[in-house]
């Protein structure tokens, strides 16, 4: 992945990750979640507010951004979509449980690889670009800048409509889609050592980066 990506990403990636809503903001917010831009902007911006006012988060405790993984991007996101379109053919290859293993360690790789980069996240501000979408779409883009010290950032946010709910699936960040910059790296995992070559893969590259820290 492109070196800027993997700052970037990382920093701002994981804004869809963490965070605590008060009361109050939940409530106001509650209605425009209901729409794709809604939800994206309330997300990242309780998430933003989150990261900088927590150091933990800020020095890369995995153990407590793990948490609010599970807490905060899980209900807003598919990422079992994410991990099956980066996995293209491949995923119907594999058994259920090879799919929620996958997942699960595709989440955890991550997680170790852009945590460390919470610390970036200061003084950024997003830009929301103007939301266009018919009232009968399923899939759409919100477009975002994230403006700071340096050149302006491109951040979109694809979403897709289940049940009457949004949920976040993939995230392009300077041209470069997340599910797109891991599918050739899971196909040819797979084709080298089919799927449980794969699953070994990610707990080998998760296991390294564990003992790094």
């Amino acid at each position: 992945m492109h070196p800027i990506l993997n700052k970037t990403f990382a920093t701002i990636a994981l804004t869809l990750i963490t965070g605590f809503a008060s009361f109050a903001h939940a409530q106001q917010a509650a209605a425009n979640m209901n729409t794709p831009d809604g939800l994206v902007k309330f997300v990242v911006e309780d998430v933003m507010n989150t990261i900088k006012a927590d150091k933990a988060i800020q020095s890369g405790d995995l153990r407590k951004i793990n948490a609010l993984v599970d807490q905060k991007i899980l209900p807003y996101s598919d990422f079992q979509k994410t991990t099956r379109m980066s996995m293209g053919r491949n995923w119907s290859k594999a058994t259920p449980a090879q799919q929620a293993l996958i997942t699960q360690e595709f989440k955890t790789l991550l997680i170790r690889i852009y945590g460390g980069a919470l610390a970036q996240v200061k003084d950024q501000k997003i830009q929301y670009k103007p939301f266009r979408a018919s009232a009968d779409d399923t899939d759409v883009i919100v477009r975002t800048v994230v403006v700071g010290k340096g050149e302006p950032i491109q951040l979109d946010y694809r979403l897709e409509k289940t049940a009457n709910v949004w949920r976040v699936y993939d995230i392009n960040i300077l041209g470069a889609w997340l599910v797109e910059s891991y599918r050739n790296q899971f196909n040819d995992q797979v084709s080298k050592g089919g799927i449980d070559g794969l699953i070994q893969f990610l707990q080998q590259r998760n296991n390294s980066l564990a003992n790094a820290k």
